[in-house]
């Protein structure tokens, strides 16, 4: 039997996989402190990067129910992994069964809407885990919006795990930063703007601007997911209605406790208290 989902407005979900999610947040905090949160990490089962669709999308409708559980209405996927390899497949099969009104944003779109205002040569390169890449959700985006935009895409597989494992600053890190860069500029030497496309990578940025050849625009999703939620909102009062404003945020992750606190600080400036649950 379907369970009832709450009806009374409710905080604003955000879910990711991992971590990575967290930078999202932190930008969308930002620019809509007024807000509740819940943020859900599926650091258990993480990295979706590596997963088949199927499993990615298993594992991203639970988190998704749960978050409607939890009383959320509207939801953000902040993993590019599930907004490539899930979202899609929730809109359209999941939601009209569950609840029409309930929404589901991911955060290609978002980022994908605001390349053609930033590159001049037209050609863009994607910097993601080898699931975005696989996916292709980046040049299938771009060219129904861009047409004319050339895309390159490179797997950084490793670039996670450094994220995740407190190396973002090490000296060995520099390797595999210059590595993917190199590889990726390699496939088309007129690249001009090159998307993170995977929300671990802005952690990396120091390093990336600082291999990243000169006249390249490096462009983090945080506050382009940020900026088109507060555009969303406003555009949609009745979804904006069931949002709860307090400024709260709570944090829940399928790993122990210790672990999410003691990581989430590298990606976020302030201690976290977080409470375990399972999908």
């Amino acid at each position: 039997m379907k369970q009832k989902l709450p009806t009374i407005p409710g905080p604003i979900g955000v879910f990711d996989s991992g971590y990575g999610g967290l930078t999202i947040l932190s930008k969308i905090r930002e620019a809509l402190p007024q807000y509740d949160y819940i943020y859900l990490g599926d650091n258990a089962r993480s990295p979706y990067g590596t997963r088949s669709f199927e499993i990615v999308y298993e594992f991203t409708l639970q988190a998704v129910t749960r978050l409607f559980e939890m009383g959320c209405h509207l939801v953000i996927l902040a993993c590019n992994t599930a907004s490539a390899k899930a979202l899609r497949s929730i809109q359209m099969n999941d939601l009209p069964e569950m609840d029409p009104a309930r929404r589901v944003l991911g955060v290609i779109r978002p980022t994908v809407e605001c390349i053609g205002n930033i590159t001049h040569s037209r050609h863009v390169g994607i910097l993601a885990t080898a699931g975005t890449i696989k996916s292709e959700s980046y040049p299938l985006e771009i060219h129904k919006l861009f047409p004319d935009i050339q895309v390159e895409g490179e797997a950084c597989p490793l670039w996670v795990s450094l994220v995740e494992n407190n190396e973002a600053e090490g000296d060995g890190t520099d390797y595999f930063v210059r590595k993917y860069i190199n590889e990726l500029l390699s496939k088309d030497e007129q690249i001009d703007t090159v998307i993170l496309g995977c929300t671990h990578y802005p952690i990396l940025l120091p390093k990336i601007e600082k291999h990243m050849p000169k006249g390249i625009t490096t462009v983090a999703q945080g506050e382009l997911v940020a900026t088109s939620l507060k555009d969303y909102l406003q555009r949609h009062p009745e979804m904006d209605a069931k949002c709860t404003k307090g400024g709260n945020c709570t944090y829940y992750t399928t790993e122990a406790e210790e672990k999410f606190t003691e990581s989430a600080s590298t990606f976020l400036n302030e201690a976290v208290t977080v409470q375990r649950i399972e999908l």
